[in-house]
């Protein structure tokens, strides 16, 4: 995920949507929150305190990554709205996955 975030993408074509990086980083830490807690889910360790336990981890990885994008990229740049999408994205995955276990509970226990 840090490479994603420092590497060099300006070959890249560029796409006709206003806003498609936030997209990205909305998504991939949206992807990132989901992946970490099926990790936790399988150590059965996953509840409404190790959820913002992962989310707080994941808005200070995004908030370095972001720095280090200022500091040690010529390419990249620091921007307040990416760490804005990134925490929008983790806490989207929260959302779910707590939605997920209220009716997956229910689902159970009938």
């Amino acid at each position: 995920m840090a490479y994603l975030c420092l590497a060099n993408f300006k070959s890249l074509p560029k796409v006709g949507i206003s806003g498609a990086d936030k997209y990205v980083h909305v998504t991939l830490y949206f992807v990132f929150t989901i992946l970490w807690s099926c990790h936790l889910k399988t150590r059965n360790s996953i509840g409404f305190f190790s959820l913002i336990k992962v989310v707080i981890t994941s808005i200070i990885y995004g908030s370095l990554i972001e720095m280090a994008q200022g500091v040690f990229t010529t390419t990249r740049k620091a921007d307040i709205m990416d760490v804005l999408a990134n925490t929008l994205g983790s806490i989207l995955a929260v959302v779910v996955i707590l939605l997920d276990l209220k009716f997956l509970s229910k689902k159970i226990k009938n």
